[in-house]
């Protein structure tokens, strides 16, 4: 059956792809910036920001700290408030790193014009329309495929972080988009920063090499206290704005913080196993964060994923204070052990230790998320093969498979979740829109049951 699946996954993958691409984006040739390394056709790189909230600020502060000729040159949100704040946020350096070469900011390297700043749910159109050569993605996840599609199609390259879709049908058009953005060869980076830490590069590099034997059973977490993200009170906001507002809490928005956040650690599960898994089956809740305020979302999930090789995955993610916390990856295998978790990670054989990161003498570990930055740019400049859209689509699928098992209560197969035509999101671009989902007489939302919440 598990062969089946995955052949299943296969075809149908193929199937979409061969005919969604010219669904998406007229011409594929539109000539771009990623016809060519970078520095032959102009010396400074236009950046445009959507989706201006603290990631979006640090998102973009990366980009002009690299060494790279950077300008912030466009930037859009749904909301004036958080534009203009964020805007100050990167003029006085404050926006978690910044470049220490120009001081306590970054001059120059941020222009933006009043009459290019985008406000409203439209935004992000006309600052792919802005003249802009590079598009760092970072608003509510439930938004990012329409997005994705517009800056590919506009002939741009694209940071976007993670997750990349809420929903199967946002999977399948962001790997649409992604086939186009190869065919324009353009540079597209996924915010799953994990995958450029070197800790976590050099470990999984000697599991694949056999340093522990066969992976059997893996193990992922992120157990935590609350989400630094709090609820935003409704005050006079219509309902659809109100829903955007608190997007951390509406699956429709994040996803669930199963596919907002854990997505971390089961990529990294997937990243070691090479593959995806065809299978889940869990169980979830909301046992501590029951107001009405906290939208619609779970506040624990566990959920078992089935590999097509039979190994299995079992994964945890809870926010939730005073309880133990744990944010990490483990592989039990044939001749040792692993846990991955930066530069804590080991492997070992039972008490004999196998490797361990060791940092070079006076050299200080540079931030994953600055060098996801680095290779991307470095990528556009030189004109290096760099997409990770497609990783960056099945990891966020199997955070939504997980999010499918856990709100049925039945076991989700891999094909069954990609095919999905139930679409939970919208593209709604004005506030009189009707949201996804609907608030009760009280102002609280429907919760999803396991054993009757319908979710393919």
């Amino acid at each position: 059956m598990a062969g089946d699946v995955m052949d299943g996954v296969t075809s149908n993958r193929r199937e979409f792809l061969s005919g969604a691409v010219a669904s998406v984006s007229g011409s594929i040739l539109l000539p771009s910036l990623a016809t060519g390394a970078f520095a032959a056709g102009r010396s400074t790189i236009k950046l445009g920001l959507i989706g201006c909230g603290a990631r979006g600020a640090g998102a973009a502060a990366q980009a002009l700290s690299t060494s790279f000729p950077v300008k912030l040159w466009a930037m859009a949100d749904a909301f004036e408030d958080r534009l203009e704040g964020s805007l100050r946020s990167l003029e006085a350096g404050a926006a978690g790193v910044y470049n220490l070469d120009k001081g306590n900011g970054f001059g120059d390297a941020i222009d933006v014009a009043p009459e290019r700043r985008f406000v409203g749910l439209d935004a992000y159109r006309k600052l792919v329309d802005s003249g802009v050569d590079v598009v760092i993605i970072t608003g509510p996840p439930g938004f990012r495929p329409q997005h994705f599609e517009s800056a590919v199609n506009a002939g741009k390259h694209v940071f976007m972080e993670k997750p990349v879709a809420t929903d199967p049908a946002g999977v399948r058009r962001v790997l649409a988009a992604a086939q186009i953005a190869k065919d324009k060869n353009l540079k597209i980076g996924v915010g799953l920063q994990r995958h450029h830490d070197e800790d976590y590069q050099q470990a999984i590099s000697r599991i694949h090499d056999g340093l522990i034997g066969r992976v059997m059973t893996l193990r992922c977490y992120w157990n935590s206290g609350p989400p630094a993200k709090q609820p935003v009170a409704r005050k006079k906001m219509g309902e659809f704005e109100y829903q955007v507002r608190n997007w951390y809490f509406f699956d429709w928005l994040s996803g669930d913080h199963i596919v907002e956040q854990h997505i971390h650690n089961l990529d990294v599960g997937n990243w070691i196993k090479g593959a995806y898994p065809i299978r889940a089956e869990g169980m979830g809740g909301r046992q501590v964060r029951v107001g009405k305020e906290y939208g619609n979302i779970f506040d624990h999930h566990s959920v078992e994923y089935v590999y097509a090789d039979g190994t299995r995955m079992f994964s945890q993610c809870r926010q939730t204070g005073g309880c133990l916390n744990r944010v990490a990856e483990f592989v039990e295998a044939t001749n040792g052990e692993a846990e991955l978790n930066g530069g804590r990670s080991a492997l070992t054989n039972g008490d004999k230790s196998i490797w361990r990161p060791v940092a070079a003498p006076g050299v200080k570990k540079m931030s994953p998320y600055q060098v996801e930055h680095n290779v991307l740019f470095d990528a556009i400049v030189n004109d290096r093969p760099h997409n990770e859209a497609e990783n960056g689509a099945y990891s966020t699928l199997t955070g939504i498979m997980g999010r499918l098992a856990t709100y049925s209560g039945k076991a989700i197969l891999w094909d069954d979740a990609f095919k999905s035509n139930r679409i939970i999101t919208t593209d709604a671009e004005t506030w009189d829109a009707k949201a996804p989902i609907t608030a009760l007489a009280d102002g609280s939302y429907a919760i999803a049951t396991p054993g009757l919440t319908a979710v393919l």
